[in-house]
């Protein structure tokens, strides 16, 4: 225990599926406030605010909360995923920073035949294609394409913005985006293929709920997402993956609206691509290339086939209205190992694999399993134990914050130093809850 001394510094924890990470904060808080461990922190600041000033005291009256553990994280997980979720303590908020800029690895598990307008299996239908030609050597062949330095796009229904209005409020209100999002500089470090799964040999689903007619509508205008299987399946050379340039670098500074509103170009495209490179999240066709709801492509290999086999290569099938018979159908799947640097999307990539191996596909899965010095089964505290009461879990809190004070520390500050010389920019802020 702290035995009277102010305990601060970072931590991680094991996120569960299914809640947010901010939801994860407040648990945190909810078992750390009342303890005797975080008692002598609690106590240090309401002795700082009786020594408030007269103003700062009446804008403290107006917040009127009592004082809590100061707690914030250093990069958020979708609810879906599971994994390291890094939290700062006190003055360890501080150093939230360093993990924003940091290399991140995770592992992932794609499923094959459909779309869903979140890019994961928490999303509705918003299309479906053929995956019996999907396979493991394809698979790895396209892989290639995603490592290294790239360009990658958001998801489309992601939290950033154009003209200062956040893009899934676009695709809730089934708008079109005014404009098309621009793809950004990432870098993958490593990418690999762990585990094949054939379909009917594995327990992951496609999401049952349809995505309603005018949100289809709005998604294959704004993905086109049959005519990017058409590229992959044109027989012509895949274009390489873009290279970052320094001038592509993110600059040292804090996004605003604005600032996020130029990660969207100013135009459409008039000329349709040429490239069959895999089409990245949210890239827009030529229009006169675009498909309308409840319509059959044909594999553009065989534009003249008539026979039944070749019929049935046609490769997107944009959900009817009519439900069809889905009590049979066994997708692959495979689990990707991926380490990244800051601003990657797992859903971004799992999306434009099944597009570049000419399917649809959504992420099932997701582990955080490291992130700068913390890893999973190493040095990460179970989520599960802060039910079991401050007897379980305090001396693996404390143990953990004295390891990020004495090496910890400077084991991430040295990475995260690495990662931004790498990117040649910083992150943005964390979130902070006081």
């Amino acid at each position: 225990m702290s035995n009277g001394k102010v305990v601060e510094g970072v931590l991680a924890i094991n996120k569960p599926a299914s809640i947010s990470s901010a939801q994860v904060l407040r648990d945190l808080q909810k078992h750390f406030n009342p303890s005797n461990l975080f008692s002598a922190s609690l106590a240090a600041e309401r002795d700082r605010r009786a020594r408030e000033n007269g103003h700062q005291q009446r804008r403290r009256r107006r917040d009127n909360r009592t004082p809590q553990v100061k707690i914030g994280h250093g990069g958020t997980l979708d609810p879906l995923a599971t994994g390291v979720l890094i939290a700062g303590i006190g003055k360890g908020t501080k150093s939230l920073q360093r993990f924003l800029a940091c290399t991140k690895t995770y592992e992932a598990t794609v499923l094959f035949g459909v779309a869903t307008d979140s890019y994961d299996r928490l999303g509705k239908i918003i299309g479906r294609a053929a995956y019996e030609h999907v396979t493991r050597e394809g698979v790895d062949e396209a892989l290639q394409k995603f490592r290294g330095k790239i360009m990658q796009k958001p998801p489309i229904f992601s939290a950033l913005s154009v003209n200062g209005k956040r893009l899934y409020e676009y695709a809730r209100e089934g708008k079109e985006l005014p404009r098309e999002i621009e793809a950004r500089p990432v870098e993958v470090l490593k990418l690999e293929l762990v585990e094949w799964m054939d379909g009917g040999t594995h327990d992951h689903r496609w999401p049952e709920e349809e995505a309603p007619q005018e949100e289809k509508a709005v998604a294959e205008k704004v993905l086109h997402l049959g005519h990017s299987i058409l590229q992959q399946q044109s027989g012509s050379k895949p274009a390489p993956t873009r290279a970052i340039e320094s001038e592509h670098r993110t600059p040292n500074r804090k996004r605003s609206h604005d600032a996020m509103d130029k990660l969207v170009t100013e135009t459409v495209p008039k000329r349709p691509r040429t490239s069959a490179g895999p089409m990245m999240s949210g890239a827009l066709a030529d229009p006169s290339t675009s498909v309308t709801s409840e319509t059959t492509i044909p594999s553009s290999a065989t534009k003249s086939a008539t026979s039944s086999d070749q019929t049935d290569k046609a490769p997107f099938i944009s959900a009817p209205t009519s439900t069809p018979d889905r009590s049979s159908p066994r997708p692959p799947a495979a689990r990707l190992l991926i380490t990244s640097t800051s601003g990657f999307y797992v859903r971004s990539l799992c999306h434009d694999l099944g597009a570049a191996v000419g399917s649809l596909a959504l992420m099932s899965e997701l582990v955080r399993t490291r992130q700068g010095p913390f890893e999973l089964g190493r040095n990460t505290l179970e989520y599960a134990d802060l039910e079991k009461g401050e007897e379980v879990w305090a001396d693996k809190v404390e143990g953990m914050l004295r390891w990020w004070g004495e090496a910890g520390e400077k084991e991430g500050a040295h990475e995260a130093s690495e990662t931004v010389d790498r990117e040649g920019g910083r992150a943005g802020e964390p979130r902070v809850d006081k």
